[in-house]
């Protein structure tokens, strides 16, 4: 492997990993973010996942937050639904699919993900594959697609089971298996949400014309994503960059390594949180900008709130080696098992991870209360550091709406009081 001989301090590459996150400026616009901005941070991150938990705004529009400030969370909607308009010149440049997990990706990656939709419909791939392969299915793939294709997009919620009530004509475990199955294989797609539950419609009414749907081979599909992957990641290590998209290492790492091979990735010599050298790899597009973080051009400059989703974080151990920062989502645990609390969002500051807090969204009152709030061990409670979260905190409450604050508990106490008066 070619490898430049500089070794890179730790602040080069926290300083790359930020900015091609999105998370390095502040944003100075003058205005509020369009449609057009919103894109653009997806188009800069790849993909952007998606979650159910909504104890403050759902991820996909918290990561978006995380890099715009307040915006339009009906500029994401109207690109990804457009209103559940369909036919071939509807406005959609979103759609939904599999990439690190279920995704918000841009339709210019449509091709990208249908040798995987191929490997699902073949019952190769996906959660479903011994259920597909069973052929006592196929006539209800069949009932479900013509029922939509005649009656139109449909919910889950439509589907009942015979013990639920007459006149219904399905299983509603099967129907929802089947929905799924056609989804994963992209004969359906999400053409709208209500209430955050999907509606499934046919891919050809979904997709605007525009859309390329020569389907790649697999090799080339996996590659083009491990490049997509670099360049947003920044920097990582070699096998990091197959975990942006969850691809498999068996197949992925000998495309990484032939990208190295190539020079569209290369390598570089970093010290990292542990004070310890390690190898790394940098998309060649990306080499201009650590060599700017490296002169101290690219300074992180922004105080904001990640998401406990959020593609900074995608990256197997990462938060470890660059920010020796330990995110872990307890949401799944019981509460007497929790160290942080249920959802916790890591606090980014400039260029380090200083600490969290357990938010949860009062949407009756307007109050926002912090159940938790910590600093990592090490960060100093400042006047500065209070302002600039406080500064954060407060385009944060009128994303959401929220007119009052309560902070529960702060680790240490002095900190949750400079916050307050910084309010």
């Amino acid at each position: 492997m070619t490898r430049l001989a500089t070794a890179y301090p730790l602040s080069a590459v926290r300083a790359l990993a930020l900015h091609t996150q999105g998370l390095g400026e502040s944003p100075r616009r003058r205005r509020r973010p369009s449609a057009d901005d919103v894109y653009a941070e997806i188009e800069r991150v790849g993909w952007v996942q998606i979650d159910t938990l909504q104890v403050v705004h759902r991820a996909q529009y918290l990561t978006l937050w995380s890099r715009l400030g307040s915006y339009d969370t009906g500029h994401l909607d109207r690109l990804l639904f457009d209103g559940g308009n369909s036919g071939p010149d509807n406005g959609r440049r979103l759609f939904e699919y599999w990439m690190h997990a279920a995704c918000i990706i841009p339709l210019a990656h449509y091709r990208l993900t249908m040798p995987r939709m191929r490997q699902c419909a073949e019952g190769r791939d996906g959660w479903h594959r011994s259920w597909v392969r069973d052929a006592a299915n196929a006539p209800l793939l069949q009932r479900v697609m013509a029922h939509i294709k005649e009656d139109g997009p449909l919910r889950p919620a439509d589907i009942r089971t015979a013990n639920k009530g007459p006149g219904t004509w399905w299983n509603w475990d099967d129907a929802k298996i089947a929905l799924e199955h056609l989804y994963d294989s992209g004969e359906l797609a999400i053409g709208n949400r209500v209430n955050f539950q999907r509606i499934y419609d046919l891919s050809d009414r979904v997709l605007p014309a525009w859309v390329d749907r020569r389907e790649p081979d697999r090799e080339e599909a996996v590659r083009t994503l491990l490049e997509v992957s670099s360049k947003a990641l920044g920097v990582c290590t070699p096998a990091q960059v197959a975990h942006y998209f969850h691809a498999k290492q068996a197949h992925a790492r000998p495309l990484v390594d032939r990208l190295i091979a190539e020079g569209r990735l290369v390598g570089v010599t970093a010290r990292l949180a542990d004070s310890a050298d390690h190898e790394l790899v940098v998309h060649r597009d990306n080499l201009p900008l650590l060599h700017r973080a490296a002169d101290g051009d690219l300074r992180p400059r922004r105080t904001t709130f990640l998401s406990p989703f959020d593609s900074l974080l995608w990256a197997n151990g990462r938060d470890l080696q660059f920010w020796r920062f330990r995110q872990v989502l307890e949401c799944y645990k019981p509460g007497p098992q929790r160290e942080w609390g249920y959802f916790c969002l890591p606090i980014l500051d400039r260029d380090r991870l200083v600490g969290r807090f357990d938010p949860k969204l009062e949407r009756t009152t307007g109050l926002l209360r912090l159940k938790r709030l910590y600093l990592e061990p090490g960060v100093r409670p400042s006047a500065r550091l209070a302002a600039s979260v406080a500064r954060a905190l407060r385009d944060f409450m009128r994303f959401h709406g929220a007119r009052d604050l309560a902070v529960e508990h702060s680790d240490p106490p002095e900190f949750g009081a400079r916050l307050t008066a910084a309010l």
